[in-house]
């Protein structure tokens, strides 16, 4: 059972669409040119390029971004949490094109088995467990993007909370995953389950 989930999210330019993603590109390429020192900004509050802002949407009254606190209302709201669970986030816009990243640290009421979580994560559907650091292979941007599973990777027990904490690092296109495919899969449970619809000939 959950205690607490503390994230960090690091989104790719295209969460803004494809002027983020345009003005990444051009910006990068203004600055290795040489035509500029520093990209111009027009879609992000700062220039994007060699940078990371830690600034997505609206500043909210308690310090958070809305970016923030919609990924702890959808977190508590998933995972079937109560309003009052204690989730945060941190939200941070990167240069790259594609594919969203988090850092996950989850404490939990009982001790953690991270054994058993890995294999959990290697059979569960929609999942790609990418955990071999002997071998330098873990969740990336660059290996997500175009994929449809999640790539999940770097679990280990929490040295903050001990037996009762772990931490992992995911990886997904959102693109793919948080958008299309989910609505695709929505569908077909629903047309599964009878709750969809379907057209009867005249």
């Amino acid at each position: 059972k959950l205690k607490s989930v503390i994230m960090s999210t690091y989104q790719a330019a295209s969460g803004a669409g494809q002027p983020g993603m345009d003005e990444l590109q051009e910006g990068t390429r203004t600055v290795l040119s040489g035509e500029r020192d520093v990209a111009e900004n027009k879609i992000f509050a700062h220039p994007l390029p060699f940078n990371v802002i830690p600034h997505i949407d609206k500043f909210q009254e308690n310090g958070y971004t809305k970016e923030e606190m919609k990924v702890t209302w959808e977190c508590r709201k998933i995972c079937g949490l109560a309003d009052d669970f204690p989730v945060s986030c941190t939200a941070v816009r990167i240069p790259t094109y594609r594919a969203h990243s988090e850092t996950i640290i989850v404490q939990t009421e009982e001790p953690v088995d991270v054994d058993a979580l890995r294999k959990a994560f290697e059979e569960a559907p929609g999942i790609k467990l990418v955990d071999d650091t002997a071998n330098e292979k873990y969740p990336m941007p660059l290996t997500a993007t175009g994929q449809y599973d999640v790539e999940v990777g770097r679990l280990r027990k929490s040295l903050v909370f001990g037996d009762h904490g772990l931490e992992f690092f995911v990886v997904g296109d959102q693109l793919l995953r948080g958008a299309a495919l989910n609505a695709v899969l929505v569908a077909e449970e629903m047309a599964k389950n009878g709750s969809l619809p379907t057209k009867t000939g005249a």
